[in-house]
């Protein structure tokens, strides 16, 4: 099966408005960046390095400020600017992702249904989580075809009432906040109507870069004055937990600096804070890993995907739960920092929840 993807790309223009794109420039960059030199980052890239060298003093001319620089002793550096390039691309790639991936797969089932006629389809709605990802490749791989749309926890069970998913992502928390996360997404869940497939527990937490320069040591740092919040945006079950967490020690988040903005995955807000535009975030902890931050737990959380009871026998929803009760994904799950696959594809009992 054809498989879609779309990635966001930069160009730059002169002042003349000719165009030159930056995928090359970054890839560069972040082999300079890891291998301390230009040769091995050329060579890991198959290109000469007369041309990496040629590549670099181009996009110099252009920005009028040198990229990298000979350190004594350490091989090749980034300059600040090439620092603030390569940051801008991961923020704008963890933006975009779930948007990008979201428009991908309705181009792909589009394509499909012209080539594989009446191919039935899982329809899945949740939010951008690395657990799900890994479900929808595990899926894929299987021979499944899945249409996958990334939207807010609230927004994904709503989906699943009007009857416009077959499966949708939510998360509580485990413990005395768990009552009060559930009834936000009451209005739209129904013990009697709707199944809930455990998919994994996850660790979620405070991010904050790495060796905690700033000293932060809990919730409670949130409403210090040196330190910048950046959040996840409106519906989102993790900003949900945070806001009962607050709550529940009286912080009140008028006084949180950057408590307002609104990004729409882990990553984004991890990339925040790894590129210094933020000193902390709230998330889960592979986030803040895969950007080399360290993480302080605050609390464990169960993921679910939630669908018509009536479907659960159906080839669709066993597929998936096949899938997801199979030794390799839940050896994914655990590979995960945070994550715990142990009961991922078993059915919940929600009944006093929902």
């Amino acid at each position: 099966m054809l498989k879609v993807e779309i990635r966001p790309d930069w160009i730059l223009r002169d002042a003349r408005g000719n165009p030159t794109a930056l995928p090359a420039l970054l890839a560069l960059l972040t082999a300079v960046s890891e291998t301390g030199s230009i040769s091995k980052a050329a060579a890991a890239y198959g290109m000469s390095y007369r041309h990496a060298w040629g590549l670099l003093q181009q996009f110099s001319e252009q920005f009028g400020a040198a990229l990298v620089h000979k350190v004594r002793g350490q091989g090749t550096a980034l300059s600040p600017l090439a620092e603030k390039l390569i940051w801008a691309d991961r923020r704008i790639s963890a933006r975009l992702t779930p948007l990008l991936d979201s428009l991908a797969s309705e181009l792909q089932q589009e394509l499909a249904r012209v080539l594989a006629g009446d191919a039935q389809v899982l329809r899945l709605t949740a939010s951008h989580g690395f657990a799900v990802a890994a479900l929808v490749t595990q899926l894929r791989e299987g021979g499944a075809t899945v249409d996958i749309k990334y939207r807010s926890s609230t927004e994904a069970v709503a989906a699943l009432a009007r009857g416009e998913c077959d499966l949708a992502g939510f998360h509580l928390p485990v413990g005395a906040f768990e009552g009060a996360a559930a009834a936000q997404h009451r209005p739209w869940l129904d013990n009697q109507r709707h199944a809930f497939l455990h998919l994994a527990f996850r660790q979620q937490g405070l991010f904050i870069a790495k060796g905690n320069p700033k000293g932060v040591t809990g919730l409670d740092d949130l409403l210090r004055p040196d330190l910048r919040f950046v959040n996840r945006q409106h519906g989102s079950g993790t900003r949900l937990l945070l806001e009962l967490l607050l709550a529940d020690r009286a912080i009140d988040t008028a006084r949180i600096a950057g408590f307002d903005s609104a990004e729409f995955t882990h990553a984004a807000v991890a990339a925040y804070v790894a590129s210094g535009m933020a000193d902390l975030s709230f998330g889960v902890e592979t986030a803040a890993r895969r950007f080399d931050l360290d993480f302080l737990p605050v609390c464990r959380e169960r993921y679910f995907l939630a669908c018509d009871r009536n479907a659960l026998d159906t080839p669709l929803l066993q597929a998936a739960r096949t899938a997801m009760a199979s030794t390799a994904f839940r050896q994914v799950l655990d590979g995960l920092p945070g994550y715990d696959g142990a009961q991922a594809g078993t059915l919940a009992v929600l009944d006093t929840l929902f």
